[in-house]
């Protein structure tokens, strides 16, 4: 489910996985193409499979260190 409550479809078209990201829908071309995003070919059509797209969300954070609070800049007394 996706946080507005709605289920989520295993394959995402990738505007839809754009607008999941908050990202721009060049930005996720651009990185289907570079092979940054996994994708699935079914025929013409290129999608994006959810599940993976959680799966690379989470590497990402970890590899980037992204925990909660990580980032936050504390407040100035």
């Amino acid at each position: 489910m996706n946080p507005d409550g709605q289920q989520v479809p295993l394959l995402l078209k990738l505007s839809e996985a754009a607008r999941l990201l908050s990202l721009g829908r060049t930005t996720v071309y651009a990185m289907v193409a570079s092979g940054e995003l996994p994708v699935v070919h079914i025929g013409r059509a290129v999608r994006i499979p959810a599940a993976a797209l959680a799966v690379w969300v989470e590497a990402q954070s970890q590899r980037e260190g992204a925990l909660p609070g990580v980032g936050v800049r504390p407040e100035r007394t």
